[in-house]
């Protein structure tokens, strides 16, 4: 099946060339060249991925990301930019972004990490489909196919990576993940100097699901090794 890629960038050869390239990965390409008309087209159309560079026209990459992200618009993201200190990058993968790339990049790169975004997104609909529709660990229910969360019947809203992380660990309680297991697999790659990003959204998901965060009951840190999900509220 075709894949739907929305590439929003106003550099009008770097979005043709990518257009070109992504349609031999037999892809169907829609090229924007502003951020209001990406936002309002991610809005309306089905995507199965956006490209989104950062320095746009009307509205800036960072700020369409959040937005996106604040309606519950989950298409997973590369952020392209010319930006290139590890400040920026953690800031738009904290943001909602899948993936980050700078400006000059590698096309044969830049596939590569499409492909594994793919990857990914259809190995986690593939645990998603064969396990259970809803995960219950104490006081926490998760349903894996809304994507929604409640503890003592609440609702918790989490983000986009923040919900992927749950899930993750919640459907292994027990099993230890070190950070760059992490990255693998929710983020989609493995590289050095990202991993303060794991670390950012797994205290900001605690402070979501956990009584006192300082003492968590799900999310537990295994010293000098990771983290994993308590195997003792699993059920």
């Amino acid at each position: 099946m075709s894949r739907r890629i929305l590439v929003i960038e106003d550099n009008r050869d770097i979005a043709e060339l990518l257009s070109l390239h992504l349609k031999d990965l037999d892809c169907d390409v829609r090229l924007v060249s502003d951020g209001l008309n990406g936002l309002e087209q991610a809005r309306s159309g089905s995507y199965d991925l956006i490209i989104l560079d950062l320095m746009l026209p009307r509205m800036e990459g960072l700020e369409l990301c959040r937005r996106l992200r604040g309606q519950d618009i989950f298409t997973p993201i590369l952020m392209l930019t010319a930006k290139s200190s590890e400040v920026d990058r953690v800031v738009g993968l904290e943001m909602g972004a899948d993936d980050y790339m700078t400006k000059p990049f590698s096309i044969r790169e830049l596939l590569a990490r499409v492909k594994a975004i793919f990857r990914r997104i259809e190995v986690f609909q593939q645990a998603s489909a064969a396990g259970a529709k809803t995960i219950k660990a104490g006081d926490m229910a998760i349903d894996v196919d809304k994507r929604t969360v409640a503890i003592r019947g609440g609702p918790v809203e989490l983000t986009a990576k923040e919900f992927d992380l749950l899930v993750q660990f919640a459907q292994h309680p027990g099993r230890v993940y070190s950070r760059a297991q992490l990255l693998d697999l929710v983020w989609g790659y493995g590289h050095i100097g990202y991993e303060h990003t794991v670390n950012s959204h797994i205290n900001r998901l605690r402070g979501k699901i956990e009584r006192d965060p300082a003492k968590p009951d799900y999310v537990l840190t295994v010293w000098g090794v990771g983290y994993k999900f308590s195997d003792r509220l699993a059920r």
